[in-house]
């Protein structure tokens, strides 16, 4: 008779102290900085801290992860993974032949990003069928900050005129790529830039330059 082999969780880390408490208020934080470009929430200090990927991006994927969302990690951080798999059940998807299944994508070396087009980003028909992506970056910053991060100016619903951020981690030709999707319009890719336990809300109506 084989017998099951059982998971590895030598690297697993504790999820949030109060599981459905903490989940909810990481919700409610990521759904603000969707509702409101350009303006910077934080998860709070939930989670402990790790090397492979922020508070803010592992927040927002134990909250808002189960086991009907397939996730898909650019790299398999052993961590990351374990704890991904003990809170929340999600299926795990690697390597680019499954950019198109998955629902949620965390990317902790944005510089390598993948080609936007090649994630789901849903029809005109269905734009709900779309990827989230979880952008892991060093810095984030409300107006011009002299960090090195790029000066980005955003425009669109949730902000009155125009709003500017500073971003690490993401040359000009990504927000290009972005700015490429936007005909394809109601569909589209929505982002969640995380740096420390902070997260800039995306959503795929809001228009940004490279300034």
């Amino acid at each position: 008779m084989l017998m099951a082999s059982m998971p590895d969780w030598s690297q697993l880390q504790p999820g949030f102290a109060d599981p459905i408490h903490d989940a909810q208020g990481v919700f409610r934080a990521v759904l603000d900085a969707l509702a409101r470009p350009g303006q910077l929430r934080s998860v709070g200090s939930r989670l402990a801290h790790s090397d492979e990927a922020s508070v803010a991006a592992r927040a927002t994927l134990l909250a808002l992860a189960d086991a009907t969302t397939p996730v898909w990690l650019q790299t398999p951080l052993a961590e990351v993974v374990s704890a991904l798999r003990f809170h929340t059940g999600a299926p795990l998807l690697y390597g680019d032949a499954a950019l198109a299944t998955a629902q949620f994508a965390l990317l902790t070396d944005p510089a390598r990003c993948p080609a936007l087009d090649r994630f789901a980003f849903g029809t005109s028909e269905s734009p709900e069928h779309s990827a989230t992506l979880i952008v892991d970056v060093p810095t984030l910053a409300v107006g011009h900050a002299n960090d090195g991060g790029l000066h980005l100016r955003l425009r669109g619903p949730g902000i009155a005129t125009h709003t500017d951020v500073s971003v690490s981690g993401l040359d000009a030709a990504f927000w290009q790529a972005r700015a490429a999707l936007a005909p394809r319009f109601p569909a589209g890719l929505d982002l969640l830039i995380a740096a420390g336990d902070t997260v800039l809300g995306l959503p795929r109506t809001t228009q940004v330059e490279v300034c």
